[in-house]
């Protein structure tokens, strides 16, 4: 007992030795202030006094209504204009103008925290006297002597520490702002700026956070509940110390009454009414944030005029351009957290959940793990709206709960894309270059080349059935024909951005890439070629305001001409036939037309499915983040299930809509073709003007021809090795992907399909 009296001394004593030390600094500043001129004369302060005075002149002078809204939260929303994140950085801010915080929020602030507000110039002598009475009088601090606009002066523009010259300061800039802007923009300045606790800056902010609501809808109990909070926020946490947060709100509300501001009943009523604190809501990273923070930036960037750029002269080229990226994209991303944006993006809540979901339970079956918890099988996919070109969902891997930093694989990964480049790359250049779905090509092994997974050779057939059954040693002959240069640029005329020069290969013409591409890049090219091969930029972005509404940046859907319209419907048309009797079957949506091709790379280690309807298009990946092989992984596998699973469901309800038919196959007698389209359709396909493309001989049968001699060392590195699913086929419509009169060049007929026996076939 006799200690635990002790202890209680010693705390008595040191709080009486606080309250002393707080009287005699208290005493110190009003001698200081009282002394007026005479502070010129102090000993050896004289010059100190003078530069604090300068600087708080310099300070205020400088100092614009900016310097009160440098902070503020920008708030972003999904398609619906529903909150789906909140940027906040070290501040959480919501500017409110003077006339639009309520009267009663800026009486209750005055009563509890300045009562001679409308009275001094900044500084309350009579105030800092009586603060340090109570002091010692109470042996602690139960009053500050601080005015409103010392506050402020403080909180914008001075350090927290309590040494004399902050607060020699502190009383110069409160002077200086009062004669510059007055009490009303002191007031607005203040309830923006004032730290109500959790996060929490200036009313709206706290109202929202703890009541959600906006502060012009608050009760007058609620109203003095958050005007007591800024005095001390720790002491006063709604969230940790209910009781003395409205112990400190009856206190406001009695200071109103003593103030005239309310009656007796008002009073009894709003001490009367329960306070209930809204539960926070948590923001953290998930895979929509992290990719609709990193579009909003580079609109930021584009605003301003950054030339993003995709293609170099040279290594030292690429590197400079990397470091001034950077730059600028740390210094926009830190301005997306303060700037008080409103980001409108074209993110879907429902398509969101539903692609995490089909991801999740695709892979539900792989429960290993890394150290960190995080599961070593991952996925990825990403879902373009292609109406419009913009991202709806988009999910960077399998959801799980975690304290750190996810890496979004759908745009921040790259992995080998295995056959899925092939219509990117090879196909549709092709159909550009005098090929028809309908052209002969040569199935067989020759030397320099790659094989064909399984070890199988169909001869002669047509490029359909080649691109329906993956077939490698086509794709590999044809690429030698165009040149890998020219099947590369389309990969860069579509802003792949991380292709390198040493991607122009024979290699590439099966996936085999330096580094790689990512889900977001593969869904961005498949789009291009369901929109007529007009290339958009794939953002979630759909437009940036200034918290007033003042527009920053908006997208505008620009279309840029990557693949010829032609090429790119006869490209459509032979991917229908990779789902309905290709490496795809059995991965149809109903009647709902589709398109696809799959991927699988060598040792599957990662498997692809890309496909798309006349609505969405949707890539997912599937695979380990240290490549390693995974038995039964394949494009049409773990992949083509997750694209079927979430491209059903996304689906229902819609119309059934059909591509656009190519007039080169099915002629020009479709009833959505005039006439006149048809012909310009014809023109444009054989004018040859651009000088890169090759001419190609439909009817050249040696193989021989088509060795590679430079890149035999990539050959065995790159095969890939895509089983053909060979589940129950339920969509086996052809949906107008069977041979319906094509009029290939030559007149050469379409070969039949191979024999049942052979669709076992993997690329």
């Amino acid at each position: 007992m006799s200690n635990e009296k002790n202890i209680k001394k010693q705390r008595k004593k040191r709080k009486h030795r606080g309250a002393i030390r707080f009287l005699k600094f208290q005493i110190f500043l009003l001698i200081l202030v009282l002394a007026g001129i005479t502070y010129y004369y102090v000993g050896g302060y004289a010059g100190k006094i003078n530069k604090l005075h300068s600087e708080a002149n310099e300070l205020v002078a400088t100092s614009t209504e900016d310097t009160f809204k440098t902070a503020q939260t920008s708030i972003a929303y999904d398609d619906n204009n529903k909150v789906m994140s909140v940027l906040k950085g070290e501040k959480d801010v919501y500017y409110l103008p003077f006339d639009e915080i309520p009267v009663e929020a800026r009486q209750a602030i005055v009563s509890i925290e300045d009562k001679k507000f409308y009275e001094h110039h900044g500084v309350d002598y009579k105030a800092i006297v009586r603060a340090a009475w109570a002091a010692v009088r109470n042996r602690r601090v139960t009053q500050g002597g601080s005015t409103i606009t010392q506050q402020l002066a403080k909180n914008i523009f001075l350090t927290p520490d309590r040494k004399w010259e902050r607060k020699v300061e502190e009383i110069y800039i409160a002077m200086d702002l009062e004669k510059k802007y007055g009490k009303k923009k002191i007031l607005e300045f203040y309830l923006n700026n004032v730290y109500f606790g959790n996060g929490y800056y200036g009313i709206q902010a706290a109202a929202q956070g703890y009541f959600g609501k906006d502060v012009v809808n608050l009760s007058t109990s609620q109203t003095a509940f958050l005007c007591g909070i800024p005095n001390a926020p720790t002491r006063y946490n709604p969230r940790t110390h209910l009781d003395n947060a409205l112990k400190r709100r009856d206190r406001v509300l009695r200071n109103m009454r003593e103030d005239g501001i309310l009656s007796q009943s008002d009073l009894d009523a709003a001490i009367a009414e329960k306070i209930t604190i809204k539960e926070p809501k948590e923001y953290y990273n998930n895979y929509q944030d992290t990719f609709l923070y990193y579009c909003a930036t580079r609109a930021l960037m584009e605003a301003d005029g950054f030339e993003f750029r995709y293609t170099f002269d040279n290594p030292a080229d690429e590197k400079a351009y990397q470091a001034q990226y950077k730059q600028a994209y740390d210094e926009y991303h830190a301005r997306l957290y303060t700037g008080g944006y409103r980001i409108y993006s074209t993110l879907n809540k429902d398509k969101q959940k539903k692609l995490q979901k089909s991801i999740n339970e695709g892979l539900s079956s792989f429960k290993e793990k890394s150290k960190d918890g995080t599961y070593q099988l991952q996925g990825a996919g990403v879902c373009i709206d292609n109406e419009t070109g913009s991202v709806v969902a988009i999910v960077g891997g399998r959801g799980q709960k975690s304290s750190v930093y996810t890496l979004n694989r759908a745009f921040q990964s790259t992995r080998q894309p295995g056959s899925t480049i092939k219509p990117l790359v090879v196909y549709t250049p092709a159909l550009e270059n005098g090929y028809t779905p309908n052209t002969v090509v040569d199935d067989h092994k020759f030397e320099g080349g790659p094989s064909n997974a399984g070890g199988t050779y169909s001869g002669k057939i047509s490029m359909r059935v080649a691109v329906e059954k993956s077939k490698n040693t086509v794709a590999w002959q044809i690429f030698d024909k165009l040149t890998p240069k020219v099947g590369i640029d389309y990969l860069r005329n579509m802003k792949f951005a991380s292709i390198e020069k040493t991607d122009e290969t024979l290699a590439a013409s099966l996936g085999g890439l330096t580094k790689g591409v990512s889900p977001l890049e593969m869904a961005k090219g498949y789009a291009t070629i369901e929109n007529d091969g007009a290339y958009r930029d794939p953002t979630c972005i759909a437009k940036i305001t200034t918290a007033d509404g003042g527009i920053v940046w908006e997208n505008d859907h620009e279309e840029s001409i990557v693949y010829q319209e032609e090429a790119a419907r006869q490209m459509t048309d032979i991917l229908q036939g990779v789902i309905t009797r290709g490496t795809g079957v059995g991965l149809g949506l109903g009647d709902m037309p589709c398109a696809g091709k799959t991927g699988t790379t060598n040792g599957s280690k990662d498997g692809w499915f890309v496909g798309y309807t006349p609505y969405y298009t949707t890539s997912i990946w599937v695979g380990y983040d240290i490549p390693r092989t995974l038995n039964g992984l394949a494009g049409a596998t773990y992949p083509g299930h997750i694209w079927q699973n979430y491209m059903k469901q996304i689906h229902q309800g819609l119309a059934v809509k059909k591509f656009e038919k190519p007039i080169k196959v099915y002629g020009k007698k479709e009833k959505d073709i005039s006439e006149d389209e048809a012909k310009k359709a014809e023109k444009e396909l054989k004018d040859k003007k651009n000088q890169d493309k090759v001419n190609i001989d439909l009817n050249r049968d040696d193989p021989d021809q088509n060795t590679n001699k430079d890149d035999q060392n990539n050959n065995n590195n790159n095969t890939n090795t895509e089983t053909n699913n060979n589940g129950d086929n339920t969509n086996n419509n052809n949906s107008g992907d069977e041979n319906n009169g094509d009029n290939a060049d030559n007149n050469t007929d379409l070969p039949d399909l191979p024999p049942e026996d052979e669709r076992d076939d993997v690329e």
